[in-house]
């Protein structure tokens, strides 16, 4: 049995999605930028999926003009940064938290090494922002950026953006506000008319709500001091050189197209009553198991689970010899045997960070894959305890002196 639950790290690509952009990589080729006739049908579906993108996110309050379509969520977040940056060369102090993804966080510390100052706001052992260090980071007509992701990639955990932007327009109307939303779209509200009206900057990824690899968006507020990074032609409305992909384009929007269908259906619930089971017979089943930011809001469809005293590479190995396709964190850093970035700044004990696996649903996922799971999952974790230094395998119990257990 084949079971996927990495759709945090990238979704399959849903057939409605498909079929509407095959025709623009056959017979719907043409340059949307050229000037004759046959270019008309590739130039009317880039502007219709940028409107089907900008109700997506505030109706008609939102002008499609304010959306720009990139290569995915870590161009988004480059240019998001270092064309804020351009634009505002009195400004040099940026706030970001410790736990972004790379694609927000290695562009921050580039901008330390060009000389900007970067405040790194701290989480608790659940996950969640420190709201009295993010206050105490903003300085009026200093700071010139900041950006939070909506809900963390590895455990899921939801920031308070619609709290926190409105805190720093309190102190600056002048700070520009972004987000990472790439996980959170089709899974949390976001207007920017209503709830993320205090959010200048927005980005997110095809790819990860069932369009293809390669397409993404920004969304930058008319008047927001910006500047684009990629510099030639005038596609995007000259804000971003470059031949659209249109094909890309075409299925992202029909992707939206789908989740706008589905915010008022019973999907979302129905991934999170999975989910929920998931982590309910896990927990029940296995000893010394627990939930990263269990106790934080989350996204319904992840959960990010310690298995002390194992090692997440080799529980990764067996649930793929089981045909289970899961991760241990960002796909962005799968490569690195460091533990999680996100898990070190929750302060996750050494004997459960290296142990960490991290399942993620999506809408095409049934309960006779989590049953598998459930089944598989707790032979696992006993088959390769039995081989840990830190299992006593004769009385099926950790030794005692080396443990150390979370604080939950």
């Amino acid at each position: 049995m084949q079971v996927y639950l990495d759709n945090n790290a990238t979704t399959p690509v849903a057939k409605e999605v498909c079929s509407e952009l095959l025709p623009f990589l056959n017979e719907q080729f043409y340059n949307p930028s050229s000037s004759y006739r046959n270019a008309d049908p590739p130039a009317k579906a880039v502007a219709r999926a940028r409107g089907v993108v900008a109700r997506f996110f505030g109706g008609e309050g939102v002008d499609s003009k304010e959306i720009i379509f990139t290569s995915g969520a870590t161009e988004s977040n480059n240019s998001a940064i270092f064309g804020a940056l351009k634009a505002n060369p009195g400004r040099r102090h940026l706030i970001t938290s410790t736990v972004e993804h790379p694609a927000v966080l290695e562009v921050f510390k580039e901008c330390k090494r060009m000389g900007a100052e970067v405040t790194f706001v701290p989480v608790d052992h659940q996950g969640n922002i420190s709201l009295k260090d993010f206050v105490r980071a903003l300085r009026p007509r200093e700071t010139l950026l900041v950006s939070i992701m909506y809900a963390n990639n590895e455990t899921g955990v939801i920031f308070p953006i619609e709290n926190l932007s409105r805190l720093t327009k309190e102190t600056d109307q002048g700070i520009l506000f972004h987000t990472d939303a790439t996980q959170a779209v089709g899974k949390l509200p976001m207007n920017l008319n209503g709830n993320f009206k205090n959010v200048d900057m927005l980005s997110l990824s095809g790819h990860k709500i069932h369009a293809p690899k390669g397409v993404g968006v920004l969304y930058i507020r008319r008047g927001s001091a910006w500047r684009p990074i990629q510099i030639g032609g005038h596609q995007e409305h000259g804000r971003r050189a470059g031949t659209e992909n249109v094909a890309g384009i075409v299925g992202l929007g029909k992707a939206m197209e789908l989740l706008w269908e589905e915010q008022a259906g019973p999907v979302l619930e129905n991934i999170r009553a999975l989910r929920d089971k998931l982590e309910c017979a896990l927990l029940e089943r296995i000893p010394y198991v627990h939930i990263n930011g269990r106790d934080a809001p989350r996204l319904p469809n992840t959960t990010n689970l310690s298995c002390h005293f194992i090692e997440g590479e080799g529980i990764l190995y067996q649930l793929d010899e089981y045909g289970i396709s899961a991760s241990s964190g960002s796909a962005c850093t799968s490569g690195s045997l460091d533990p999680s970035h996100v898990l070190k700044a929750m302060d996750v004990p050494f004997t459960a960070i290296h142990g960490s696996v991290r399942f993620s649903l999506s809408r095409f996922t049934v309960e006779e894959e989590i049953d598998y799971v459930i089944n598989v999952f707790p032979e696992i974790v006993q088959r390769l305890r039995n081989i840990s230094p830190y299992w006593d395998q004769e009385k099926n119990i950790p030794r005692q002196e080396k443990v150390i257990l979370c604080s939950e």
